[in-house]
């Protein structure tokens, strides 16, 4: 199997991290986009190295899966640590391990705690938990990669407490773009679904309030999914088995080809291949599938487990978006679930690093009233949410106009050169996380900018880096920037220096005014290209 570029780059990226000193990073990749293939072939070169490969997971069928894809793309066999399957004394160099079963001390006692060179964690979001710890803690001395599919900045800032770095992370709309996944439309169901009685256990909503919840309105369910379903092969995920055995019946009495499958089902193998097979038009599960089941003809998504944990969400919509023949957008139905307490989960959350975009770009699916490619809704919504806040920020500009302040407040800085990536940081790693340093805010307030609103470390170094990039690339500076817009000039970051210099020098040379041939809020430098935005030059 050849890997795909982004596959390659993952694993050089991986390599040099480790080579770095990095002995503990991450690969984020979205779900239908090959993170097993790339951990084999990572694997496959370690053993070239030299070394022993732990590959670990939390269930069986992950762990099958890696097995079967490091033979097929490598030629490797694997040994199992499992039940009661041991890898001792297996002259294989890759094991596919349990971590239920190596948790266990006098499991682990079983091995020197050098025995593993590298352990790669697949569905890394779970390896913050006890078990996944205490088996690391033994191998302390191991290079480690966890694998995760997870878009969740939450999520990123609790795996940063564990891991070092992060190695490469492929998104969903990059992978959508370059055709690697089908576009996603979502629909919100005017339907209003009462959550205000359901509590919370471990971060989440609870399955059996959830269940009690949800079950008043299963039959108008039902009725919006003959609009919507009828003609796709669709997966639905409930909250409950006894839920999820409920609604079948209930699709079944309204025309649907629906079967059910949980992890008591005996046939289960049968089902899932019934459905492949197409005698099977939806599916219903209780959590059964999230993980370690591919179907790519499923073109529809119900999620009726509401959620605050986007991994969780991502990886039940994660279900339907890899690609097949006649297959040209998957379709995503949404709810109005009604709670006062909680944050859900909703389309937004799977591209959306920002909650203020979510928000936005939800509210704006609800009104549309038919299926929005989520990208568009995206678009759309980020620009909606960049003229209220240039709003903002014109107040707040008057504001410093009064205060006479010579330094230019990070976040004009940040909307002034259209980085989003800078407006919306959110640190994931401890070091980025602390205090900015005396000397990174020296540097900032030499360079033009105000340090009083830098709030940790890891926003004082991409600002530092950004400066740096953009006076070698001839970028206006902080005080240009500044200067023009408090002038009522517009966006003057994605000017060049020699641009705002040469203007400022007309403006000084007419007595600090500004010539009546000028209109600020409508003037273009000349020689700029017109929709050039400094995000062209940022990686």
């Amino acid at each position: 199997m050849q890997l795909r570029k982004y596959q390659e780059e993952a694993k050089d990226s991986i390599l040099t991290e480790w080579k770095n000193g990095n002995q503990r990073t991450l690969l984020v990749l979205p779900t239908g986009t090959g993170k097993t293939i790339v951990f084999a072939k990572l694997a496959a070169e370690c053993v070239k190295l030299g070394d022993r490969v732990l590959i670990m997971a939390h269930r069986g069928e992950l762990l099958d899966q890696a097995a079967d894809k490091i033979m097929q793309s490598t030629g490797l066999g694997c040994a199992v640590e499992k039940a009661e399957d041991t890898s001792l004394g297996s002259w294989f160099r890759i094991v596919v391990g349990s971590v239920q079963s190596l948790m266990r001390q006098k499991r682990l006692d079983q091995f020197d705690p050098d025995h593993f060179d590298t352990i790669i964690i697949d569905e890394a979001h779970h390896c913050i938990s006890d078990s996944y710890q205490k088996v690391l803690s033994y191998f302390n001395q191991a290079k480690v990669l966890g694998v995760t599919a997870t878009p969740d900045r939450g999520d990123m800032k609790n795996l940063g407490q564990y891991f070092e770095s992060l190695a490469y992370e492929y998104t969903l709309p990059k992978a959508i773009k370059e055709g690697y996944l089908v576009p996603i439309k979502a629909q919100t169901i005017p339907l209003k679904i009462d959550l205000s009685g359901v509590s919370q256990q471990a971060g989440d909503f609870k399955s059996s309030d959830l269940g009690t919840a949800l079950d008043p309105y299963l039959y108008q369910i039902a009725e919006e999914m003959i609009k919507y379903c009828s003609n796709r092969k669709t997966v639905v995920f409930l909250p409950l088995i006894k839920t999820s055995q409920k609604f079948t019946n209930i699709l079944n009495d309204k025309g649907f080809r629906a079967a059910e499958v949980n992890g008591d089902s005996k046939d289960r193998v049968e089902i899932l291949s019934d459905f492949v097979n197409d005698k099977y038009n939806v599916l219903c599960n209780s959590m059964l599938l999230t993980e370690g089941w591919d179907c790519p003809s499923v073109d529809c998504i119900v999620v009726l487990r509401p959620t605050k944990i986007r991994s969780l969400y991502s990886q039940m919509v994660g279900r339907g978006t890899r690609l097949f023949k006649d297959k040209d957008h998957l379709l995503l139905l949404d709810f109005l679930w009604h709670t006062e307490r909680h944050e859900l989960c909703h389309p937004a959350h799977l591209i959306c690093e920002n909650e203020e975009v979510a928000k936005k770009m939800t509210e704006n699916i609800e009104e549309a009233g038919c299926a929005v490619d989520i990208e568009e809704a995206e678009s759309k919504a980020s620009e909606d949410v960049v003229a209220q806040r240039e709003e903002a920020l014109a107040k707040q500009l008057a504001e410093m106009k009064r205060r006479k302040q010579k330094l230019v407040d990070p976040l004009q800085f940040e909307m002034s050169i259209q980085a989003e990536d800078l407006v919306d940081y959110t640190p994931s790693f401890g070091w980025e996380m602390g205090p900015a340093s005396e000397k990174q805010l020296q540097v900032l307030e030499k360079l033009g900018i105000l340090p009083d609103h830098v709030e940790c470390a890891g926003k004082a170094a991409k600002l530092l880096d950004r400066l740096d990039k953009r006076r070698t690339e001839g970028l206006t500076t902080p005080k240009q920037i500044r200067f023009l817009e408090n002038k009522g000039f517009n966006h003057v970051g994605t000017w060049n220096f020699d641009s705002a210099k040469g203007l400022i020098d007309r403006i000084a040379g007419n007595g600090w005014k500004i010539p009546r041939d000028i209109d600020p809020h409508t003037y273009k430098p000349k020689n700029e290209v017109a929709d050039w935005t400094d995000s062209n030059i940022t990686l």
